[in-house]
Parts: C-alpha cells; sequence; structure tokens
C-alpha cells in the first residue's frame, strides 16, 4: 500500500461511503472548526496549517460523501509518535468511525518505522478512554491539571502508550 496514498471506501456508514485519506494543507478550516465543536480549545486555521505542512506530522482525514466528518494527527520524531488530536463530528460518534480512523492511522504509523505511540486524554473523557483502551493503549501516566474546562476547571490527563512492534 502507498503509505501517501488514499485509503478510500473503507466501509459503509448510514448508506453512504466513508473513507480514510490522508490530510492536505487544504483541508486547515475544515479540520479546524471540527476541532474547535470538539474541544474546550480549539486549534485554529493557522495552527492546522502549519502541522499539516510539517513534515513529522502524519494527519487523515475522515470523509462520509464530500463531508470531512473527522480527524486524528499525530507528530513523529525518530520511532516514537504523539498522537495530538482525534475528533469525529458530533452527530457521527458512537458508531465505530474513530475505531476503524485510529486503527488506519496506527498502520500508517508502522509503515513509517513508528514502534510507540503516546497520546493524552482528559481523565473523565469515558468514551475516548474506552477508544484507546480498545486499540490496545495503557494509562502510563497522569497529568494533574493539565486541561481546562469550559468553565475555568482544572482538569487532570491520562497518558497513554501503544507499542506498535
Amino acid at each position: 500500500m502507498n503509505l501517501i496514498g488514499k485509503l478510500r471506501c473503507l466501509f459503509s456508514s448510514g448508506g453512504a461511503a466513508v473513507s480514510i485519506e490522508q490530510a492536505a494543507l487544504r483541508d486547515a478550516h475544515a479540520l479546524a472548526q471540527l476541532h474547535r465543536a470538539s474541544f474546550h480549545r480549539g486549534w485554529d486555521p493557522i495552527e492546522f496549517e502549519q502541522l499539516l505542512s510539517d513534515r513529522s506530522v502524519l494527519a487523515h482525514r475522515l470523509r462520509k460523501g464530500r463531508n470531512i466528518i473527522g480527524f486524528i494527527v499525530s507528530r513523529m520524531a525518530a520511532d516514537e509518535a504523539e498522537i495530538l488530536s482525534v475528533a469525529i463530528v458530533a452527530g457521527q460518534r458512537g458508531r465505530g468511525l474513530s475505531r476503524d480512523l485510529v486503527r488506519t492511522h496506527l498502520g500508517y504509523l508502522a509503515g513509517h518505522g513508528i514502534k510507540t505511540v503516546f497520546l493524552e486524554v482528559e481523565e473523565n473523557n469515558r468514551p475516548a478512554r474506552a477508544l484507546y483502551d480498545r486499540a490496545g493503549f495503557r494509562v502510563v501516566g497522569r497529568r494533574e491539571r493539565y486541561y481546562k474546562g469550559d468553565d475555568g476547571t482544572e482538569l487532570n490527563a491520562i497518558v497513554m502508550r501503544r507499542d506498535l512492534s
């Protein structure tokens, strides 16, 4: 499989084909909108443009028809990577799409020679923690007051790790 090519029509969701493709610079605005709708502090289009222009970053978009309904972004260094963000549009959550997105992305990371993947997730984000548990990630640490909630509440992060080799 060509690492920079498209992986098309992996599955069907609600009658429409869903595809996972490498994200491109032209996706920065759509990814920023989705990120803003999904997290306490959303990234702006310039942050996504910088990420998508960085050769050490691997990003995939999840499309349903012409609409981007999800994404995953990782930064690679040597034989390790850190998943920076994963998001699925609210109306599409709970359908297994994030599972397929993460699984595909991990395969691409392995193809880039990545042996270990890390991520941080808000401690009380049960759906995300369940997703990462099912994907083979294990808790390796905790960061006190790492995130801020919409109301200013300080939230803890869980650090997770998965070995790909």
